[in-house]
């Protein structure tokens, strides 16, 4: 069983969910991903971003902010 709380929005315009939900399943097999909008809406017209064990991960990229993800990864 995992620790870890991802979240990531479907209605985020930075992100292909067909390509970006694979890639975060990845941070970590073992926990369900959490998708649904976050009402971050302001850097998310801006970035691409993950919410993962309470933090708000931006990146200019899917690949950046998936990057940026991996240390808060428990």
């Amino acid at each position: 069983m995992s620790n870890n709380d991802i979240r990531i929005c479907d209605k985020c315009r930075h992100i292909k969910m067909k390509t970006f939900l694979p890639k975060v399943e990845k941070l970590d097999p073992n926990t369900e991903v959490k998708v649904g909008c976050k009402s971050y809406c302001g850097p998310c017209q801006k970035r691409v971003f993950i919410y993962i064990n309470g933090r708000y991960i931006t990146g200019a990229t899917e690949e950046e902010a998936i990057e940026k993800a991996k240390q808060y990864v428990k």
